[in-house]
């Protein structure tokens, strides 16, 4: 089937009237002359349909009025008339530069097998000055992880291969594109440009704003996906605790509410889906007895040596050492996840979401982490100094950091065994909300969490 237009362009909109115009524009306004503009407008309430009835009789324009369908069912309508070769989505609140039409379309020409492409951007604030680029690594160089998704918004993707993969799921509610990105990636090649092409306004209407609703989609997603691994089923985790002198130890017998910091632990894991087999680890006694009176056969405990349980010495030596009890050598467990008691409000279902994304990617290994875009310092004896040569670059151009936090490292057995190092080969990351990442390591941190918990239980 022949292909009307080599483009097709779909802005979606909900209230967004003080922006449509621009976005329009943008659109109009292109290097690229083989185009078409679909305005899908989901039942805004402000002046938006005043704004859209005066494009509506451009030639290159066509316009739908729709009653509050949500993303994904507008995406698929999009599809379903679309007339271009390829398509590609643009919210309302956003704009286009001049070329990213001309730039995108020529990568997928010269490649047939190309399915989807996608470019850097600039953030900008409300009044859309831009604040910062968000910037790729090259795929054709640099990228062997695919679990960073491409923005939902502006990638361009070719329209008869999303056709064949049925489209986007409408089952997701709240979702930035990453469904797409995960069914896309298993079938298809997918490459970035290395230039910044278009314009993400951020605003306090922002979808994206609503962080746990998007993780918490993207965990469903990763969970459907993967549904039938049976390899994250034999997961074994791992709560290690240190001997009685330690404040780790300390810190387990410590009632948040009503329950200690280790049972926390315990009760999570044992809600997990992946998880096969529950142990805690520990060279002091009082543990055990704890373990054993309060779970039973449920958990398993596992006497950890004290030479293993000091402060500065890893935790290779005690999942070796638990690796070759008999019990769990005859499990051969898939995956080990390690999970530290110092993060008391990461839920079964995030660490399930962690083993989830390990195998979705069939990464090596991973980590729970948090971006972060400060500064960060090191002292150097003459005075401070930026790690990284981040002071080298503009907030236009740095980077964000990842900061390991809320405790979750995964790794695959094998490669374990193999290379004697927990966080090893490629290893992959999983994006864990606020409240997740809050470590207990002072008096003050254990009030602030006591807070936490007391404010969910009024508001319960």
């Amino acid at each position: 089937m022949k292909n009307d237009v080599l483009v097709t362009v779909y802005i979606t909109n909900y209230n967004y009237g003080k922006y449509i115009t621009q976005a329009i524009e943008s659109v109009l306004h292109q290097t690229l002359d083989d185009f078409e503009i679909i305005i899908i407008d989901d039942g805004s309430t402000d002046n938006s349909r005043e704004i859209i009835e005066r494009y509506a009789s451009h030639s290159r324009i066509r316009v739908i009025f729709q009653k509050n369908k949500g993303l994904n069912v507008t995406n698929n309508i999009a599809l379903r008339v679309a007339k271009g070769k390829y398509i590609m989505r643009l919210d309302a609140d956003d704009f286009l530069d001049q070329n990213a039409l001309l730039v995108m379309s020529n990568a997928l020409e010269r490649d047939e097998a190309l399915g989807l492409v996608f470019p850097d951007y600039y953030i900008t604030d409300e009044t859309g000055q831009v604040e910062s680029i968000h910037k790729r690594h090259d795929f054709n160089k640099d990228v062997s992880l695919l679990d960073q998704a491409a923005h939902g918004a502006c990638t361009m993707i070719r329209s008869r291969f999303l056709k064949e993969l049925g489209g986007y799921n409408e089952d997701y509610s709240c979702q930035d594109g990453y469904e797409l990105w995960v069914k896309f990636t298993a079938q298809h090649k997918v490459s970035n440009i290395n230039t910044p092409l278009f314009y993400y306004r951020q605003h306090g209407n922002n979808l994206t704003k609503s962080e746990n609703r998007i993780l918490n989609t993207r965990a469903d997603i990763n969970r459907d996906y993967v549904k039938f691994d049976q390899e994250k089923l034999n997961t074994l985790a791992i709560i290690p605790v240190r001997d009685a002198n330690s404040i780790n130890n300390t810190l387990a017998f410590t009632l948040l509410d009503d329950k200690t910091f280790l049972e926390h632990k315990i009760d999570q894991a044992l809600l997990s889906e992946n998880i096969r087999q529950v142990i805690v680890s520990s060279p002091d006694v009082k543990v055990k007895q704890f373990v054993q009176e309060h779970y039973h056969d449920r958990v398993m405990f596992v006497s950890r040596p004290s030479e293993q349980a000091r402060l500065n010495v890893g935790l290779v030596g005690t999942v070796n050492h638990i690796l070759k009890q008999e019990a769990i050598s005859t499990m051969q467990p898939s995956a080990i996840v390690v999970l530290a008691i110092e993060f008391p409000f990461v839920s079964a279902a995030t660490l399930d979401n962690a083993i989830n994304t390990l195998f979705l990617f069939n990464s090596d290994s991973l980590i729970s982490v948090r971006p972060d875009t400060h500064l960060f310092f090191q002292h150097h004896g003459h005075g401070m100094q930026t790690i990284l040569n981040q002071d080298k670059f503009t907030k236009l151009e740095r980077e964000a950091l990842y900061k390991y936090t809320g405790g979750i490292s995964v790794t695959k057995t094998l490669l374990f065994t193999e290379q004697q190092q927990f966080i090893t080969g490629k290893v992959g990351h999983v994006v864990i909300d606020q409240q997740s990442s809050l470590g207990i390591f002072s008096e003050y941190d254990l009030k602030l969490a006591r807070l936490l918990v007391k404010h969910e239980k009024a508001q319960a």
